[in-house]
């Protein structure tokens, strides 16, 4: 969330892009001005594609190099920095560099070069979003629809997962048309094997919902509205940091004295059993420390997202997308003054890295409650 309580908490790059996408699709970004009931109400709404042009755009016009279709494949330390080997389309690459930053989500250049990281032996279940559409929710019979929804799962029509809540009124499910309602287990991006089989049991998962809507009485010509490209996974890996983010200081809103963004969300840790978000108590909001952005003994290394240094249940808010575009922006920034000043992330002076964040429009966390020192 950009917001709590009523105030901006995140702004910046991410935010101006997020801002210019609902402009740009002439939405409307929610009132802000106070706390809503629930916490998605102030979630916001963009078309992706245009994100993603306008995202692709600031790049190229910051002269940012883009090598889509690339994989790394291998990190070496040098006498000024890295030098990365990748591979591609038709193509081998080598990139010299004084600095990385890391956002592969589960920290896999930080895993090349020989960090170690943390990993839950039960990881949340993923989601491929998707809308259906093609029916009339009010024309429909509701006790019929849900009988035929229990009987579903008790025939195998549809399987654990499916419908991430089989409490649910199914009714209110097609009112939705599904969205981010559905649990894919065990999925996992942290392979190319693993992240095959994820999207390919997303998809799965879409067709037997899909087949099912379809054989209720007036959903017969149900369709699929939109679908994202790939199932989204919520946890793999997270990096072992000089500070580690635990439940208690987030759900605490500790303020730490090299807090470099904001991050409000509530406690949202998804289970074979569905979700029940714990929100954060009035006036809480949590902050994010460079020292969980550095892998422990490392130089010339910072990451963003979700293998941000963290407990798994302070990751579970964490890894939302406003808080790791900050992360991402406090990253970016401890990188660029670690070459100008010829040093390491963990060693560039805060003041300096502040100033260069507000400059951009970045959001520095004020002090603020208990602290935990750098």
């Amino acid at each position: 969330m950009f917001h709590a309580w009523g105030r901006q908490i995140i702004a910046g790059i991410g935010w101006d892009l997020v801002a210019e996408s609902v402009s740009l699709d002439s939405g409307v970004l929610p009132d802000f001005s106070t706390p809503p009931e629930r916490h998605w109400m102030h979630q916001i709404r963009i078309n992706g594609p245009l994100y993603a042009a306008l995202a692709e755009e600031a790049a190229t016009q910051a002269d940012v190099a883009l090598h889509y279709y690339e994989t790394p494949t291998d990190v070496q330390e040098t006498a000024s920095g890295w030098r990365v080997e990748t591979v591609g389309k038709n193509v081998r690459r080598t990139i010299d560099a004084r600095q990385i930053v890391d956002c592969t989500g589960g920290a896999e250049i930080v895993a090349q070069i020989g960090y170690p990281r943390l990993r839950e032996e039960e990881t949340q279940p993923g989601t491929l979003i998707f809308k259906l559409g093609g029916y009339d929710v009010d024309s429909l019979d509701a006790e019929l629809i849900q009988e035929r929804f229990l009987e579903a799962y008790d025939d195998g029509c549809l399987q654990p997962g499916d419908v991430r809540n089989r409490n649910v009124r199914f009714t209110s499910y097609l009112h939705t048309g599904g969205e981010n309602a559905q649990h894919v287990h065990n999925a996992d991006a942290s392979t190319a094997d693993s992240h095959s089989l994820t999207n390919i049991a997303g998809r799965e998962s879409l067709l037997r919902i899909l087949r099912f809507v379809r054989s209720l009485p007036g959903c017969e010509d149900a369709r699929i509205l939109s679908a994202q490209a790939e199932t989204s996974v919520r946890e793999t890996y997270r990096i072992v940091g000089d500070v580690q983010v635990t439940h208690q200081d987030y759900t605490g809103g500790r303020h730490f004295d090299d807090a470099v963004s904001y991050s409000f969300y509530p406690i949202d840790l998804h289970d074979k059993d569905g979700i029940k978000p714990k929100p954060l108590c009035e006036g809480t909001v949590a902050t994010v420390p460079l020292g969980a952005l550095i892998p422990k003994d490392s130089r010339n290394l910072i990451v963003a997202g979700r293998c941000v240094s963290s407990d798994r249940l302070a990751n579970s808010a964490l890894r939302v997308q406003a808080s790791a575009m900050a992360m991402g922006q406090a990253a970016g920034a401890a990188a660029a003054l670690a070459v100008r000043l010829e040093t390491t992330p963990r060693d560039v002076p805060l003041e300096c890295l502040y100033e260069l964040l507000e400059q951009h429009g970045h959001i520095v966390p004020k002090g603020q409650g208990k602290s935990k020192n750098r």
